[in-house]
């Protein structure tokens, strides 16, 4: 039975929902939440996806656009005044005229774009797209809500005592043996205890294991809540059913742990995750590939706790009265332009794979989900290169200044040309202990090379107009997350 706490939160996302939807009478809106784990492209998505929209890009899969009856897009003030405007301009400056990515997302921000179009029938509309950007480690700390402290330490301590997270977690470990959970509460314990915890799980955030699966997401990106007592906790070795001694250690974990669900965690769902129509959940799986299968494995785990956040179901009006609902969820698994577009479909099996579990279950509750692979902004071209008597399909571009192959530290400058491993077919091999060879400057060579990190494409501006981006599939994203919308 729900606890009176439970039924006031509901109470309020109803009321908020009913406001919503009253708004959008008069304005129709979609609220595209954007996310991924670390490294996977959100910043660049929104930037390509809003300047292709405003600039009118090269779409031929986003029906509304290709066609014509997309008339304009264009920007209009921040919607929230309680959430940081997100940095379109200073981002698009950063892609095109410094050829660097922008900085990765540690906080929410919004952005608001209008589109004036024209429905199939002819009618003249206008949709409002607020696009809601969040990092995806805050999504995964969602499942704490119906979690006791007791359920977090028994989940957390039995994963790091699992594979490669054994030994990075071999420090905490230490730590938490000299622990005792009854003993009086003790602030300096506590103090290392939780750096521990957070230096084991930025440790499994390095591209070497590409862990995905590490809540609590703050723990990461801290950002104003620093050094807080709300982020200042770590599992302790106690019974999952058991009661904490008042004064005690474990009392004072609990405690912490409680406050930073209330401080960080239901703020967030309330007043952002509730409030979502459509999600893309950008993976960079291709990081996975390179650090074995237990990345692949811990990837999957982590997808399908996204998943299960969601309130997925096909939306009514009274979902949307009362209970929102996302609708249609895509996952796109991202760098596409890192390959050949002979292994595309490849890396979209691998995801479908790892997400066919919690993509099921969506189905089954009325919502539409796909998986596709994409570059927002493609960093590379392909060419066929001779080697010997063989022609083979190869990348070109720009590798970023410090990277290496082949024992060749590359400038910044100079395109080379890069012969992509080829994704396996073989997908339970993959899964059960195989590996991926990344980008290698040489075919015949068969080190494990992890893939190049390229800089944005060389573009040149014309009569000072912003140059098109170049991409693949964003259109087909475009049209799977908001068509429907504009017909």
């Amino acid at each position: 039975m729900p606890s009176l706490s439970e039924l006031v939160e509901e109470a309020r996302l109803s009321a908020r929902a009913l406001l919503d939807y009253g708004d959008g009478l008069f304005n129709p809106t979609v609220r595209l939440g954007v996310t991924g784990l670390s490294r996977a492209g959100k910043t660049v998505f929104i930037t390509a996806l809003v300047h292709g929209l405003t600039r009118g890009g090269r779409f031929p899969v986003f029906e509304s656009l290709a066609t014509g009856r997309i008339a304009k897009a264009r920007l209009a003030p921040q919607p929230d005044d309680a959430v940081p405007r997100f940095a379109y301009e200073e981002h698009l400056r950063t892609l095109i005229d410094d050829r660097s990515w922008p900085n990765s997302t540690t906080d929410i921000s919004e952005l608001r774009l209008v589109i004036d179009y024209q429905r199939a029938s002819g009618a003249d509309r206008k949709l409002t797209l607020d696009i809601v950007d969040y990092p995806g480690e805050w999504l995964l700390d969602l499942p704490l809500l119906g979690k006791s402290y007791e359920e977090w330490s028994a989940e957390s301590l039995a994963l790091s005592r699992q594979g490669p997270r054994a030994t990075l977690a071999a420090a905490f470990h230490a730590h938490l043996a000299t622990l005792d959970p009854n003993a009086p509460e003790n602030e300096q314990a506590t103090l290392i205890a939780a750096r521990l915890f957070t230096d084991y799980l930025r440790a499994c955030r390095d591209e070497r294991f590409a862990m995905s699966l590490l809540p609590p997401g703050r723990f990461l990106m801290p950002g104003n809540l620093a050094g807080s007592p709300a982020l200042t906790f770590a599992p302790l070795d106690v019974a999952s059913d058991g009661s904490a001694p008042d004064g005690s250690l474990w009392a004072m974990m609990k405690r912490r742990y409680e406050a930073y669900k209330d401080v960080v965690v239901r703020p967030f769902f309330r007043d952002h995750f509730s409030r979502l129509d459509r999600q893309i959940v950008l993976v960079d799986a291709l990081s996975a590939f390179n650090a074995g299968p237990e990345a692949l494995h811990d990837l999957e785990a982590a997808l399908a706790g996204i998943l299960d956040c969601f309130r997925i179901g096909r939306s009514t009006i009274l979902s949307t009265l009362f209970r929102p609902r996302v609708d249609r969820i895509l996952f796109a698994a991202t760098k596409a332009d890192h390959l050949h577009h002979l292994s595309h479909d490849r890396l979209e099996d691998v995801l479908r794979r790892t997400v066919t579990k919690a993509v099921s279950r969506s189905e089954l509750a009325g919502a539409s989900v796909d998986v596709v692979a994409i570059a927002a902004v493609r960093a590379t071209k392909e060419a066929l290169v001779q080697r010997g008597r063989d022609k083979l399909p190869s990348i070109l571009g720009t590798p970023a200044a410090g990277e290496v192959a082949n024992g060749e530290t590359f400038d910044g400058e100079t395109e080379v040309a890069t012969f992509p491993g080829d994704l396996p077919t073989d997908l339970d091999g993959l899964f059960e202990g195989g590996s991926f060879r990344g980008l290698s400057t040489d075919a015949a060579d068969k080190t494990d090379y992890r893939f190049l990190r390229f800089r944005p494409p060389l573009l040149t501006r014309g009569g000072g107009e912003e140059p098109a981006l170049p991409h693949i599939r964003l259109d087909r994203a475009l049209q799977f997350l908001i068509g429907d919308r504009l017909q």
